[in-house]
């Protein structure tokens, strides 16, 4: 693409992926359709007059930083072999499809999923206790949350210690066992990596604290105070931390300041050093020759800052919310630092050891064969906050050679929301987003579909608002977003307690928040003059504690979950939505759950086959035909969007119920939430 310049028209910005992704986050914040600045009016405007149009909202520097971002990606549309790209023309089918790509993930939230002695923290060997409840549900891959040796300022995401397990979760003997019983069971185990930062107690950092002109002082971001050594004049520049307050710590003893894009404990990693990028590699290695079969990079489109650390544009910032944002979240360097990790640190070598155990085969009905061979490159799971659709297929594209799966998180929150909004979601939006998204894809290109993670509140929650209580309503509801999730073309990862149709809980008070995140901005709402109540009111829709209650096995005062006091309280005494009272209910969400991923394993079409949407336009009906690559049947799904009673559209293809909320009948009319998964009659 030509440099973009001020005379550059929308229309050519538009058409650049990173410029188009950024054009659209800008209209989300602010509720608006893209067809603001598609309309051939708008569109052939020149950037310089649209900087003049919306500089009121979006302030001077707007334009320049948007030519910045696009400058930084200009020449990363397709990768050719001497930059590590793969040459193969874009459709050259695989020969066999990468196993992730047919895969049901299941992320495990170890401090509060099982504890198996007692002392109210979940653990490693609570995880294999109950490695059998995922293998019956069918999942393909578990996900662990941070296991690592951390002195827990953001629950694990500060690591201490990369090669250790935390004291609370047991040890790595431990570790290796629930590995084994993994992989006994037909299951891989992926682990969460978070190497955009260290803990402040990280052996790196303290001795570039030491240190701070030696070997690891370029470990990190660490830059003397302006003026004078005192670290009383202001921060290096002026972007903020996610959970509150400056990006940037003062050291009084290495008389330096350091960045934390996170907490003060969470030190971010200097990804320009090549010492550090060699580091991470020799940690996946390690890893994966004790067996680990892949990772999810926490926030690892964050890992390229630009040059200088320069100052966030304050509009962009008040906008997004956190000003710099736009020199990190997908910086200049990024696709050559993942192109590395992955070539140096997740692809097998002639070399390297057979790990002790590699999961067992597993037939389309469920059985299980022999180990199949290591691998040939763990999978690599991208968090990727703030990228949109082309981003994501810019970093995820398989001939790109950089990440497997990225976390789209624009599904999340409708049009000029945020997670902290007290909101009732519209699943209509979900409809739109998705099938913008598949729309996009090619063959290259691959998408991971989620619905709760250990971040956010839980969407069942969100979609029904106040009613989520209703058992009725509870129960439809999460078998439509199962429906959507489990058979729309993609990956999907299930979080703890979907299976179950877990719902947000109730805090009654600030005490009982957990999460650093939360806390902090309860604190700066009070330092506002936000009285106490209303403060918690603001922060209770978005705390992560909801997804992160420990998960609810059985009815009881600790749900099964330990027999001690359960580091985070639960507050819900609801009937019917346990593990134990499903698990025999042939009608629970559980079971439904179960029914529909072994569906989808038996089914080729729900995995490989092709999409066709149903009347796209509805805002209450969802329904669409997945056909077969072969000879198989095609199907059809269909999903009331809405808690109300809808007519069933006419002229749908002719198709036999085999999977629904409601029963199998497909009548004139679906009932709220209703959701139906049926085989494709053949004309004739």
């Amino acid at each position: 693409m030509t440099p973009v310049d001020a005379n550059t028209r929308l229309k050519e910005i538009y058409g650049h992926p990173v410029g188009r992704d950024a054009i659209d986050k800008v209209l989300l914040q602010l509720g608006r359709s893209s067809l603001w600045v598609r309309n051939p009016v708008v569109a052939n405007l020149r950037l310089s007059t649209v900087a003049r149009l919306v500089r009121p909202i979006l302030g001077e520097e707007f334009a320049p930083s948007l030519i910045t971002v696009l400058a930084d990606h200009n020449h990363h549309h397709e990768p050719d072999a001497a930059s590590g790209g793969d040459p193969t023309p874009s459709g050259t089918p695989a020969a066999q499809p990468p196993w992730w790509r047919r895969a049901v993930f299941y992320q495990v939230y170890p401090r509060s999923f099982a504890d198996s002695d007692g002392d109210g923290v979940g653990d490693l060997r609570g995880v294999t206790s109950r490695l059998d409840h995922l293998a019956d549900l069918g999942v393909d891959c578990v996900w662990l949350s941070p296991i690592f040796d951390s002195p827990n300022e953001d629950m694990g995401y500060d690591v201490r210690d990369y090669r250790a397990v935390m004291s609370e979760m047991g040890t790595l003997a431990d570790l290796d066992d629930l590995i084994a019983g993994a992989h006994e069971r037909g299951m891989r185990i992926i682990l969460d990596l978070v190497v955009n930062h260290t803990s402040a107690e990280h052996a790196w950092f303290r001795a570039a604290v030491a240190d701070p002109d030696g070997p690891y002082g370029d470990y990190y971001h660490l830059q003397p105070g302006v003026p004078g050594e005192d670290g009383s004049g202001p921060p290096p520049n002026n972007w903020a931390s996610f959970f509150g307050g400056s990006a940037w710590r003062w050291l009084p003893e290495a008389k330096r300041w350091a960045l934390h894009l996170f907490a003060p404990g969470q030190m971010d990693l200097n990804w320009e050093n090549p010492r550090v990028r060699a580091e991470v590699a020799e940690i996946v290695r390690w890893w994966r020759a004790r067996g680990i079969d892949g990772f999810r990079l926490d926030v690892i489109n964050y890992i390229s800052k630009r040059p200088g650390l320069p100052d966030g544009n304050e509009a962009i910032g008040a906008l997004m919310g956190f000003p710099g944002i736009e020199h990190y979240f997908f910086g200049p360097r990024l696709h050559e630092y993942l192109r590395e990790l992955r070539a140096t640190g997740f692809t097998r070598t002639a070399q390297d050891p057979r790990p002790p155990s590699t999961v067992r085969s597993r037939g389309a009905d469920g059985t299980l064969g022999v180990p199949e061979p290591p691998d040939p490159v763990g999978v690599l799971v991208g968090e990727t906050p703030g990228v949109g659709v082309e981003m994501s297929r810019l970093l995820s594209g398989a001939r790109r050679r950089e990440l497997d799966l990225v976390f789209n998180f624009d599904v999340l929150d409708g049009p000029g929301k945020v997670r902290w909004d007290d909101y009732r979601y519209d699943l209509g939006y979900l409809k739109g987003f998705y099938l913008d998204y598949l729309a996009r894809l090619g063959p290259d290109d691959a998408i991971a579909l989620f619905l709760d993670n250990h971040d956010n509140p839980r969407m069942l929650s969100k979609v029904l608002g106040t009613r989520d209580r209703d058992p009725v309503l509870r129960s439809a509801a999460a078998k439509a977003l199962a429906t959507i999730q489990l058979t729309l073309p993609g990956t999907p990862f299930l979080f703890q307690g979907q299976e179950i149709a877990a719902i947000n809980q109730d805090f009654a008070a600030a005490a009982e928040l957990k999460d650093v995140e939360s806390v902090n901005r309860l604190a700066e709402l009070r330092a506002d003059g936000v009285a106490h109540e209303d403060a918690l009111a603001r922060v209770r829709p978005g705390a992560r504690d909801h997804a992160r209650v420990p998960m609810r096995w059985e009815p009881g005062p600790t749900t099964g979950f330990s027999t001690g006091t359960p580091w985070q309280v639960g507050r819900e005494d609801s009937v019917g939505f346990t593990v134990a009272e499903q698990g025999a209910d042939p009608g629970s969400v559980l079971s439904f759950h179960r029914d529909l991923i072994r569906l989808r394993r038996a089914e080729p079409a729900l995995t490989d086959g092709g999409f066709r949407a149903l009347l796209p336009r509805s805002r209450e009906y969802f329904g669409w035909v997945r056909t077969a690559p072969g000879d198989g049947d095609d199907w059809l799904v269909e999903v009331n969007l809405t808690d109300r009673t809808i007519k069933r559209p006419r002229g749908l293809p002719a198709a036999t119920g085999v999977l629904g909320s409601h029963g199998l009948a497909r009548g004139p009319r679906m009932a709220p939430y209703e959701c139906v998964v049926a085989r494709v009659l053949i004309a004739g």
